[in-house]
């Protein structure tokens, strides 16, 4: 039995895209999730909606307004090129911020139900012990979020990874520079080329139950803090 003959950028560009969207995610959803664990504003309803709606948004629908906001007649294409950037869309660096904003929910949720669980009980210690905002987030909070951290890591890369839509509409299907796995499949499926889709596709679904079996395997394991 031969081996289809598989381009493999595809699978370096999405690993690659899934590690730099996670990592921004984390800097970015962060800050958000402790906000909306901790306040009492009347804002963080509204805020939470937002950070929840590509949850339930159709993935072409926020790739279309990415387009029209990136676009050379959008607020932000105007703002990029005018700062010498160029545009955003059919690029990677479109490609991180759309997959950012898509994924956000996945990682900010997690985050926050992590930092409600610790309650304000070990914060109320350590601010009797002297310690500081920063030192009381990153000496307390952290550690006892750090299941929170482990699910919205995962959970993040993984729903960047399985992404279609929204990749397509803001990346298009450029090889070597905006084919992720997803849309590599969706070519060979149209294309007849079923063999090389079963080998991508299989993989993906394995690279998809392992982190999931990863991930709750971890979550049931008891422990002390």
């Amino acid at each position: 039995m031969t081996l289809p003959d598989i381009d493999t950028s595809s699978v370096l560009l999405t690993l690659k895209l899934a590690s730099v969207t996670v990592l921004l995610l984390l800097l970015v959803g962060t800050p958000i999730a402790w906000w909306l664990a901790h306040t009492r504003s009347r804002l963080k309803g509204p805020i939470g909606a937002v950070v929840a709606l590509p949850i339930v948004l159709p993935p072409t629908v926020l790739g279309f307004y990415l387009l029209v906001l990136l676009g050379p007649h959008g607020a932000i294409g105007k703002l990029t090129q005018a700062a010498g950037l160029g545009l955003l869309p059919f690029s990677f660096a479109g490609l991180v911020l759309g997959s950012v904003l898509y994924s956000l929910p996945f990682v900010v949720q997690p985050l926050q139900n992590a930092f409600e669980a610790i309650g304000p009980r070990p914060l109320e210690v350590a601010a009797s012990l002297r310690a500081g905002p920063w030192d009381r987030f990153l000496s307390v909070a952290v550690p006892l979020a750090r299941p929170g951290f482990v699910t919205a890591t995962v959970l993040g890369f993984a729903h960047t990874v399985g992404e279609f839509g929204l990749v397509l509409m803001i990346g298009g299907n450029i090889p070597g520079k905006t084919r992720v796995m997803s849309v590599d499949i969706y070519n060979h499926v149209e294309a007849f080329e079923y063999a090389q889709a079963h080998w991508l596709a299989g993989g993906m679904l394995a690279f998809s139950f392992i982190i999931l079996l990863i991930l709750y395997s971890f979550n049931a394991k008891p422990r002390a803090f």
